[in-house]
């Protein structure tokens, strides 16, 4: 996947990643219309699907609603990287079968603009603008599973079928 990187700093947290003024709504849709405009107002208009998100640490902190991946998600960022991840939103963000990467190197080194091709598979991040080349720790075979299934919910009932 290849896209444009949109950079945030430390503790974004989900507040910020979809305000708490929109949560009155489970439309995923209308809850991506208002993606990141509490960090960047104009994020939403300028964004498009394919874009990836960018952070440094601690991306995801404070409250434990899925709201904000599944807003990341239907929003149609094809990756998120940080430096690190607050754990829920990790966990969130694998449930729901958003694609993101661990990987500090990445998260300082890349600026915002700059186009970038991410390897999901193995981890491998390359800065196309610079021709930088980082290196996540890819998620294991069952994870890979999980997230190209779409998340643990489709995942489930995939292997159901499957018997």
């Amino acid at each position: 996947m290849n896209g444009r990187v949109w950079k945030f700093g430390d503790d974004i947290d989900t507040d910020a990643i979809i305000p708490a003024r929109y949560l009155n709504t489970s439309d995923a849709q209308e809850l991506a219309s208002h993606l990141m405009e509490d960090a960047d107002p104009e994020f939403p208009q300028k964004a498009k699907k394919g874009d990836i998100i960018v952070a440094l640490k601690n991306f995801g902190c404070g409250s434990s609603r899925e709201h904000a991946p599944i807003a990341i998600k239907e929003f149609g960022i094809s990756c998120v990287i940080a430096h690190s991840f607050a754990r829920i939103f990790y966990r969130n963000a694998i449930n729901i079968g958003l694609p993101i990467l661990e990987c500090p190197e990445a998260a300082e080194a890349v600026a915002e603009g700059d186009e970038v091709s991410i390897d999901l598979a193995n981890g491998r991040i390359t800065n196309l603008s610079s021709g930088a080349v980082y290196q996540a720790v890819p998620f294991p075979p069952f994870m890979q599973e999980l997230m190209d299934k779409g998340g643990l919910i489709p995942y489930v009932r995939w292997r159901l079928k499957k018997g």
